[in-house]
Formats: C-alpha cells, structure tokens, sequence
C-alpha cells in the first residue's frame, strides 16, 4: 500500500512539472503595457509557477541520487522544503494582493 502511494505522489509531481512549464509558457512576457495591479498579479503567478518547478526537479532528483549521498541529500530536502514553502506564500500572497487592491479601490 506504501509503494502505489509513493508512486502514486511521485506521478502527481510529473504531472505537475508538465503543468509548471505550460503555465509559465502561457504566462511569457509578450511586451504589453499593464497596469501595475496586473503585472503584479502575473509576477505572483511565474513566482508560484517557478518555485514549484524547482520543487518538483528537486524532488526528482532526490528520488535518483543514490542513498549514500547525504550531503546531497540534505542539500535536496532542503530545497525542497523551501520552494515548497516559497510556493505556498506565493500562491497565499495572490488573492491578499487582490483583496488589498479591491480595498484600495473602494
């Protein structure tokens, strides 16, 4: 039962990693003038996008590096650790973004 759960995780974070590059390919810079409140709001977005990249390659590697690596090792836990934090903000710091602004506005 472990094992389908550990590849069942490990599969989410394939998956997800196609998702992150699309995403970041879809929001690309195309030289349009925005507003600040959209450019920030995007610049959030490639954040979270980003960060979770680097979670997820990090993640990958961690699984292939062989086991008696532990400087390695600990040096990918802790990536992980925090882009997965990083993203966690990014993603929370959006929609607070946007309810300031809405509070700005009124």
């Amino acid at each position: 039962m472990c094992l389908v759960n550990l590849f069942c995780h490990e599969f989410v974070v394939a998956v997800s990693f196609v998702a992150c590059i699309s995403g970041l390919w879809l929001l690309r810079d195309e030289a349009e003038q925005k507003q600040e409140v959209e450019a920030t709001e995007e610049i959030l977005l490639r954040m979270s996008f980003a960060y979770w990249l680097v979670y997820c390659i990090a993640f990958g590697i961690e699984k292939m590096v062989l086991p008696n690596w532990e400087g390695l090792t600990m040096t990918l836990k802790i990536t992980t650790a925090l882009s997965y934090l990083l993203t966690f903000s990014c993603i929370l710091s959006l929609p607070l973004h946007k309810f300031a602004v809405h509070e700005v506005e009124e």
